[in-house]
C-alpha cells in the first residue's frame, strides 16, 4: 500500500490514546500514523493518587504507548518535540534529528505546574508533570525514608484537588512504608501542604470542610492563604517571610503551557495554551488539531481536568480521520461539569459536582450532603480499571490483517486525498524492478544535500559522496597496516527510521571494533517503501540522518550507495577500515586462564519477537534501543588496553554461537558462567513466556557443542543463551589477572553491564575440532 498522507500525533495524552486504539481498530489505508513522546509509558491521571499510595503498580496505572501504537500500526517516536514550523509542516524534536513532516498534526503534550515567578522553583522542587520524573523521583524518596534515621519532611505546594490528594496519598503511603519495613516508632513523616489561596477553591463549601477535617485528622499540616515566595535547597520562603523546611518539595499548583508554543505561530490564549474551535482544530488552521490540557475551547473554555480529554478521544479520532480524508469535520460540544470523585490517601473518596458534595469516608458525615460510604472508592477503582484495560489488555492483536496494513478501501482513500495520490497509487500497480526500482535521483540528490556530508579527504576518501561519479576512491591503508572489510543488511524491526538508521550503522560497525579496525568508509544500501515521493523523500532522509550521525561520532565517512523502493524499510552497509596488521584481534586467539568479558547484556532478538506480538512492556523496548544505539568502539580500546587476545561481536548466531566460533578457532575448551550473563530488563518474562526470535530453532544446533545441555536446558536463561542479537555487544578474551580492572573500567565508560561470564579452560588436540566436540560448559 502506497504511503499518502502523514498523521502525527505529539504526546501521549488521554485524547491520543483513544486515537491509537481507534486507528488499531480501524485502520485507514494509505495514511501513516506517528507519535511523538519522549516516555514510552504514559499515566492515567485518574490513578495517580492511587498509585503513590501504593494501591495499584507502575503497569496498572500506565498505558503502554509501545504497545498501543504497534497495535494501532503506528511509528513511536521518543523524543520531545521543541517546536513546530507551522509552513513548512514540520514538527521540530529535541535531538539533532530532522524534524517530522505531517499533513495533519495533533497536539495533546499536556502540561506541567506553574512555576513561573517563583526563584529556585525549578531547581529545587520537583513538579508532578510530567508524571514520569515524579514517579522516579517519589520511588527514590521512598528508599531514603528507608535509608535514613531522620524524620523525613515532605512540602506539598498546590492547594487544588491534585494537590490536596498528593498530600494525603503521601502521607499514607510514607506512613505505611515506615510501618510495613518496621522503623523505629520515633521516626515520623511530617506532610506540609501549601496553599497560596483558599483550599480547593474551585469546589463547595462542603467539600471544603470535609477536607479540612480530613487533613487535621490525618496530620497534614495546612498552610492556607501563605503562598511560596522563593524555593531554597531544603526550604520553602513564605510570601509572609516565614520559612518551612522540606527534604522533598512537590510542586502542583495551577497548569502552565509548555514555553516551546510561544515560538510556533499557533494560536495561543494569554496563559499560552492553544486556541481551538468546536471541532478542535487549532483556530484558524485546518490541519492542526489540539486536545486535553494544552489547549482551550474558545466557546467551550472548561478546568484543566483528565476527564476533559478522556471525552475529547473519540471526536478527535473522528475528526482527524475525516481531516485526512478530506471529509466535513464535526463539532464537539464538552459537557458543562464533571462528577469529581477526590481520594483521601486511603481507600475513600469524596464526589462533588457542581453544588453536590457526597462523602464516602469511614468518618462521621460534616453535613446533610455528606454520609459514610465506602463504595465509592469501590465505584471509581472500577471505572479506572476499566479504562485501563480498554488500552492494555483489551487489546486483540490477532485481529484479522496485522494493524495499520491496508484494505480494499485505498482508492477510495487515494481519490479523497487528491490528485497526486491518486497518480502515485496507480503508478504502484505497475512497479518496476531492476533499475527502474531505484528511487529518483532528484529525490536522492535533495536527501544528500540535507545531510550535509563535509568529510570527503579525512580518511583517504578521494572521491566520496559530495562527488557525480558512479564509484568512490579510497587511498589504500598506511603502510604495516591492513584493510578490512564487512557488510551488514537487515529490514526494519521498529517502525522509527531514523533511530533504525542508527542502530543498522552502529550494527555494521561493530565487526570492525571487534578486530580492533578503525571504520574509515562505508557505502549504504538502502530500500525505502512505495509512496509519493515527498514520504519517500522523508523517510530516507530519516532513515540516513540516523545513519550518518552513528558513522559520524566513528570517524567513518558515507562515501556513497544505492537506494530503491521496496514493501519493506531496509537498509544496509558495506564497511570499510584499517587496522596495525600487529593489533589485529581475531575469533582464533582465546588462551587457557583468559577471562570471558561481555560488554552488553542478551535478550534482543526475544524482546522484539515479544513486541511483534504485543506482548513487550515499552520500557523493555526503549531500554533495549537504547543499549542497540551503544556503541562499542571505546569497549574495543578498552578491551585492548586490558590485553585482550581475541575477540567478537556477539550478533545473529547468539552468545553460544559465538563463544562456539571462538572456541573452535582458537581450538580451547571454555566455561560459561550462565548466572553472570546480563539480561536486558523483560528478556526472561518473555522467553518464560514460550516467546523466542524466529532464527533460535537454528541457532539451537550449536547446542551440540555444549556439555551435559540436557541438564542445561531446564535453566530459563538457556533459550537466552542463543537469542539472536542486533547490535550486540563484545565477546572478548582478557588475561585473568587484567580482567576485573577491565570490566570496572567498561562500567565507568557506560557498558553498565559489562561482566566476567566465563573462562578459557585447555586446549585441545585440533584434530578433535569436529561438529560433535564438547567445547562449552555451563556453570
Amino acid at each position: 500500500m502506497d504511503l499518502l498522507q502523514d498523521l502525527v500525533l505529539v504526546g501521549g495524552g488521554h485524547s491520543h490514546v483513544e486515537v491509537l486504539r481507534s486507528f488499531g481498530m480501524k485502520p485507514l489505508p494509505g495514511v501513516r500514523l506517528t507519535l511523538i513522546t519522549k516516555d514510552a509509558h504514559t499515566a492515567y491521571s485518574g490513578m495517580l493518587p492511587g498509585y503513590v499510595s501504593g494501591f495499584y503498580t507502575h503497569d496498572e496505572c500506565h498505558v503502554d504507548l509501545n504497545r498501543l501504537a504497534r497495535y494501532a500500526g503506528a511509528a513511536l517516536i521518543l523524543e520531545s518535540a521543541v517546536g513546530l514550523d507551522l509552513q513548512k509542516q514540520l514538527v521540530k524534536l529535541g535531538s539533532s534529528r530532522p524534524p517530522i513532516a505531517y499533513d495533519a498534526l495533533s497536539l495533546d503534550t499536556g502540561i506541567t505546574p506553574s512555576a513561573q515567578g517563583v526563584p529556585g522553583a525549578l531547581e529545587h522542587a520537583t513538579p508532578v508533570k510530567p508524571v514520569s520524573s515524579f514517579v522516579d523521583r517519589f520511588g527514590r524518596l521512598i528508599e531514603r525514608l528507608k535509608s535514613q534515621d531522620e524524620d523525613l519532611s515532605v512540602a506539598v505546594v498546590g492547594g487544588g484537588a491534585g494537590g490536596v490528594e498528593l498530600a494525603l496519598a503521601v502521607q499514607h503511603r510514607l506512613h505505611s512504608e515506615l510501618q510495613d519495613h518496621g522503623v523505629p516508632s520515633d521516626r515520623k513523616v511530617i506532610v506540609k501542604l501549601i496553599c497560596k489561596g483558599q483550599l480547593l477553591q474551585q469546589h463547595t463549601q462542603y467539600a471544603r470542610n470535609i477536607f479540612l477535617r480530613v487533613l487535621k485528622e490525618r496530620g497534614v499540616r495546612l498552610f492556607e492563604g501563605r503562598g511560596v515566595a522563593a524555593v531554597e535547597a531544603g526550604q520553602l520562603v513564605l510570601d509572609d517571610g516565614s520559612k518551612e523546611t522540606f527534604d522533598e518539595a512537590l510542586w502542583c499548583t495551577q497548569a502552565a503551557a509548555p514555553t516551546w508554543l510561544a515560538d510556533t505561530g499557533l494560536p495561543l490564549d494569554r496563559a499560552g495554551f492553544i486556541s481551538i474551535d468546536e471541532c478542535l482544530q487549532a483556530d484558524g488552521l485546518e490541519n492542526v488539531f489540539a486536545v486535553g490540557d494544552v489547549a482551550t475551547s474558545i466557546s467551550h473554555p472548561r478546568p484543566k481536568a483528565g476527564v476533559y480529554a478522556v471525552r475529547q478521544g473519540p471526536p478527535l479520532a473522528d475528526n482527524l480521520r475525516r481531516r485526512v480524508s478530506s471529509l466535513q469535520l464535526r463539532p464537539f460540544v464538552p459537557q458543562s461539569t464533571h462528577l469529581g470523585l477526590i481520594t483521601t490517601g486511603d481507600k475513600y473518596a469524596v464526589a462533588t459536582k457542581g453544588w453536590f458534595c457526597f462523602e464516602a469516608s469511614p468518618s462521621p458525615p460534616c453535613n446533610i450532603n455528606c454520609c459514610p460510604a465506602a463504595w465509592l472508592w469501590t465505584w471509581k477503582d472500577r471505572i479506572d480499571r476499566a479504562w485501563m484495560a480498554k488500552y492494555g489488555n483489551d487489546l486483540d492483536f490477532g485481529m484479522g490483517d496485522s494493524p495499520g496494513r491496508s484494505t480494499p478501501k485505498e482508492d477510495a482513500v487515494a481519490a479523497a486525498a487528491g490528485p497526486e495520490a491518486m497518480q502515485a497509487l496507480t503508478a504502484a500497480k505497475m512497479r518496476c524492478g531492476g533499475c527502474g526500482a531505484k528511487v529518483g535521483s532528484t529525490v536522492l540528490s535533495r536527501v544528500l544535500s540535507k545531510l550535509q556530508q563535509e568529510e570527503s579527504g579525512s580518511h583517504g576518501v578521494v572521491v566520496g559522496l559530495n562527488d557525480p561519479d558512479d564509484a568512490a576512491v579510497v587511498r589504500p591503508p598506511s603502510p604495516g597496516h591492513v584493510s578490512v572489510h564487512t557488510v551488514d543488511f537487515f529490514r526494519s524491526f521498529i517502525d522509527d527510521p531514523y533511530v533504525f538508521g542508527a542502530i543498522t550503522a552502529n550494527h555494521a560497525l561493530g565487526d570492525c571494533h571487534a578486530m580492533g579496525a578503525k571504520a574509515t568508509s562505508a557505502l549504504a544500501i538502502a530500500v525505502v517503501p512505495y509512496g509519493l515521493e515527498s514520504k519517500v523523500e522523508g523517510t530516507l532522509h530519516q532513515m540516513l540522518a540516523g545513519a550518518l550521525g552513528t558513522l559520524r561520532a566513528a570517524g567513518c565517512d558515507l562515501i556513497g550507495g544505492h537506494t530503491c523502493e521496496g514493501a519493506d524499510l531496509s537498509l544496509g552497509f558495506s564497511v570499510n577500515g584499517s587496522c596495525e596488521e600487529g593489533r589485529l584481534l581475531r575469533k582464533g586467539g582465546l588462551q587457557p586462564g583468559n577471562a570471558l568479558i561481555l560488554t552488553k547484556p542478551l535478550g534482543t532478538g526475544v524482546l522484539f519477537a515479544a513486541d511483534m506480538r504485543g506482548r513487550a512492556k515499552g520500557r523493555w523496548i526503549a531500554g533495549a534501543l537504547e543499549m542497540m544505539q551503544q556503541s562499542s568502539e571505546a569497549a574495543a580500546a578498552t578491551l585492548a588496553t586490558a590485553g585482550a587476545t581475541a575477540c567478537t561481536d556477539v550478533t545473529g548466531f547468539g552468545l553460544i554461537g559465538h563463544l562456539a566460533e571462538m572456541a573452535r578457532a582458537s581450538r580451547v575448551r571454555v566455561s560459561l558462567r550462565a548466572a553472570e550473563v546480563r539480561l536486558l530488563e523483560g528478556a526472561q518474562d518473555c522467553a518464560r513466556g514460550g516467546i523466542a526470535s524466529s532464527l533460535l530453532p537454528q541457532n539451537l544446533a550449536a547446542a551440540a557443542l555444549v556439555s551435559d545441555g540436557d541438564a542445561a536446558a531446564e535453566s530459563s536463561i538457556w533459550p537466552l543463551l542463543f537469542d539472536p542479537q542486533t547490535a550486540g555487544g563484545l565477546l572478548a578474551g582478557v588475561p585473568k589477572e587484567a580482567a576485573a580492572d577491565c570490566v570496572q573500567r567498561l562500567r565507568e565508560q557506560g557498558y553498565r553491564e559489562a561482566a566476567i561470564v566465563g573462562v578459557v579452560l585447555n586446549s585441545y588436540d585440533g584434530n578433535q575440532g569436529g561438529t560433535s566436540t564438547k567445547l562449552i560448559e555451563i556453570e
